[in-house]
């Protein structure tokens, strides 16, 4: 009987749960169950699992379907994947390579630069990049609850120079729809913010994320609106994203991207040139290629700045100026991104 009856709450919790939500809650979170959808040799599994140990995977149905099977090799595959490198340790590479710690004045918010504050909307995520420059962040400490919220909305009133707030994370569309439509609706109501920026990687890992009910909060805000896709690589922008970037431009939504440059996925000329064409298709321009944040774990990704440089030197020969990312290091303690 009670069997029966904790089965019938759970299909009850499921039926309520949107189309992204369902799955969310359905994304491979097991690296064997991962190696073994996509084909990988059993030389996989080890690596994959110490890496796992470290930082857990999440990989949604959506972003695996774009994977191509039994090739290690895969730019998608190398973003998800854990490996034994995560392990390595070497110098200068840190578990908070931004020091945002020493950016964090109240619960959830971080104001490192002048005239705008990070807000972390949601801990979660809908896919656990291993680059990720967050991978360590104490999310515990920093997840208000509504209540909890009230300290960081009084800093941003207090504060009459913040002009826009950034809705971060983990990834602020993890987040339900009525929670960002209520921290939205409390970021309206002070009146010297203007724009309200979002960065997500959700609009690409699941599309369907772009749902009537996002598109309702999001498309009335009197706030300017911008969303900041973080797209590494071409072969992410399948038509389901290519949809799902229409319908955030039909919602008033200016679209930007902002990718990393990570060794054995991006770095080189075609596939940089291809993916800013790309994103042009899907209505989104490139903003920043950054260089790769020193955290630990993250480190057989990094490409040196000097090859960095003839990447992007050699690029302007392929590209107009308009589809160029702006080649960037974030440097703890400086109040802006810093050109290389």
């Amino acid at each position: 009987m009670q069997e029966n009856i904790i089965i019938a709450a759970q299909q009850a919790a499921a039926q309520t749960q949107s189309a992204w939500q369902r799955q969310l809650s359905q994304a491979v979170r097991d690296p064997a169950v991962l190696c073994q959808r996509l084909g990988l040799s059993q030389a996989w599994l080890a690596g994959a699992q110490a890496g796992h140990g470290l930082f857990e995977i999440c990989v949604p149905d959506a972003y695996l379907a774009r994977i191509v099977p039994n090739d290690p090799n895969d730019p998608l595959l190398r973003q998800i994947l854990p490996t034994g490198d995560e392990a390595a340790a070497p110098p200068g590479y840190v578990t908070d390579p931004l020091e945002e710690a020493d950016h964090r004045p109240v619960k959830g918010l971080i104001h490192k630069y002048a005239n705008r504050v990070l807000l972390i909307a949601s801990p979660a995520c809908a896919i656990n990049c291993r680059y990720c420059f967050r991978r360590h962040f104490p999310y515990h400490e920093n997840s208000p609850s509504r209540a909890q919220w009230q300290e960081a909305l009084d800093y941003l009133r207090d504060d009459t120079t913040i002009h826009e707030a950034i809705l971060s994370g983990g990834d602020p569309l993890a987040a339900s729809d009525r929670q960002l439509a209520w921290l939205v609706k409390q970021l309206e109501s002070i009146p010297h913010l203007k724009r309200l920026r979002i960065h997500t990687r959700l609009p690409v890992v699941i599309p369907d994320r772009v749902d009537e009910s996002l598109l309702g909060w999001l498309g009335s805000t009197r706030l300017q609106k911008v969303v900041v896709l973080h797209i590494n690589h071409a072969n992410e922008i399948d038509q389901a994203v290519l949809d799902a970037c229409t319908r955030l431009k039909q919602a008033g939504v200016t679209l930007l991207n902002q990718s990393v440059l990570l060794r054995g996925i991006n770095d080189s000329v075609p596939t940089l040139a291809a993916l800013s064409e790309r994103l042009f298709e899907a209505g989104v321009l490139p903003y920043y290629l950054h260089v790769l944040d020193p955290v630990q774990g993250a480190a057989h990704f990094d490409v040196p700045d000097s090859e960095a440089q003839a990447l992007i030197q050699a690029l302007l020969e392929h590209l107009p100026g308009f589809l160029m990312p702006r080649l960037v290091r974030e440097v703890p303690g400086k109040m802006s991104k810093t050109p290389l």
